[in-house]
C-alpha cells in the first residue's frame, strides 16, 4: 500500500470493504480480520467504506493482500455463479475442523487467513516453505 496514491488507496479499501461485506462479516469482524489498529471501533468500518481509506500500515497490507488472493481463488473457482463465495466462506469445512473459513480468519488471526489462502489458492501454497 505504500507505492499507492490516496485514490488508489481509497479505491481499494472500498474493494476489500465490499468483499468482506459480500461474505457477511460485522464491522467488528471485519476489524479483526483486517487487524486494524488497537482501538479501532467496529463504526469506523462505515467510514472506510464511504471516504476513509484504510491505515498504511504493513499489518494491515498483508491481511489485505492475502483477503485479494481468497477473493481471486474463489471468483475462479466459482466464476459463473457471484453467490457461491460467499456460500463457501459461511460453511463448515472439513479442513478446518468443522469451522467455516470466517471462523477461521476470525478466532485464528493471520494464520487463519493465510490457512484459508493456502487451500483454495494451490500456486500460493506451493511457494510456502515446507515445514515439518
Amino acid at each position: 500500500m505504500h507505492d499507492l496514491s490516496s485514490d488508489e488507496r481509497l479505491e481499494l479499501t472500498r474493494t476489500v470493504i465490499a468483499i468482506l461485506d459480500h461474505w457477511g462479516l460485522s464491522a467488528a469482524d471485519q476489524v479483526t480480520v483486517l487487524a486494524l489498529p488497537s482501538g479501532t471501533r467496529a463504526g469506523m468500518i462505515r467510514q472506510y467504506r464511504e471516504h476513509m481509506a484504510f491505515p498504511d500500515d504493513d499489518g494491515v497490507a498483508e491481511r489485505i493482500k492475502h483477503l485479494a488472493g481468497i477473493a481471486d481463488a474463489l471468483r475462479t473457482t466459482y466464476p459463473l455463479n457471484g453467490a457461491m463465495d460467499a456460500i463457501w466462506m459461511n460453511t463448515a469445512n472439513r479442513r478446518f475442523d468443522d469451522r467455516t473459513p470466517l471462523e477461521v480468519m476470525i478466532s485464528d488471526g493471520l494464520s487463519g487467513v493465510i490457512a484459508v489462502r493456502a487451500h483454495l489458492d494451490c500456486t500460493f501454497d506451493w511457494s510456502r516453505p515446507a515445514t515439518n
